[in-house]
């Protein structure tokens, strides 16, 4: 009976964790809705770890980074990290042309994201189902001109559509928007910080 008991509380908690990490992702991530960016992806020097740019310049992948903050976790130093254990598992030789990780830039370019989220987080179906895309999802496109791409599911749906809406930066500054399946899916991943599992 106590085995029963316990098993039921551990999944209790698990759902109980995995609705705080999906009502505190759309929280940051809405909050990052409210600032005025002015997209520009020009290399930096930043501080190294919690390093960032200017708070009123970004890309997209600073959504994401910046969402991640405010959870406490640190996309700079996980993906300079990893990249220093495992510089070969990652494009910036291929597409850059580097012999090695940059923590300036590295966690700001795309398919380094890409390649972190495949080997760090759930890798998801690139379906093109409504249904297989849940808040606190990263997704990524490839956008006209072979330009890479990243965003974040959250909870409120389209009422022209049906698709949930996405929080990223394409140009204009972090905005939500319907945009699920304007371009084509290069990846989809679930990253749930390890406090929140």
């Amino acid at each position: 009976m106590n085995r029963i008991i316990g098993y039921l509380l551990t999944l209790v908690c698990i759902n109980a964790n995995a609705a705080s990490f999906d009502e505190e992702i759309v929280t940051a991530l809405l909050e990052r809705t409210t600032h005025n960016v002015t997209y520009d992806g020009a290399y930096r020097s930043i501080d190294y770890p919690g390093g960032d740019v200017p708070e009123n310049k970004g890309v997209c992948t600073d959504v994401i980074i910046r969402t991640y903050r405010k959870l406490g976790v640190d996309l700079q130093k996980l993906v300079h990290e990893d990249m220093q254990k495992n510089f070969s598992q990652y494009p910036s030789k291929r597409i850059w042309g580097l012999t090695r990780p940059d923590k300036n830039i590295d966690h700001r370019r795309v398919p380094n994201l890409q390649a972190y989220f495949t080997r760090h987080a759930n890798v998801l179906s690139k379906s093109s189902k409504v249904s297989d895309y849940k808040t606190g999802d990263i997704v990524t496109w490839m956008l006209p001109g072979n330009l890479p791409h990243i965003g974040m599911v959250i909870d409120e749906l389209s009422q022209d559509t049906g698709n949930p809406l996405i929080v990223h930066n394409i140009g204009r500054g972090p905005q939500k928007s319907d945009m699920l399946f304007d371009y084509k899916i290069t990846g989809h991943y679930r990253f749930v910080p390890k406090e929140y599992e």
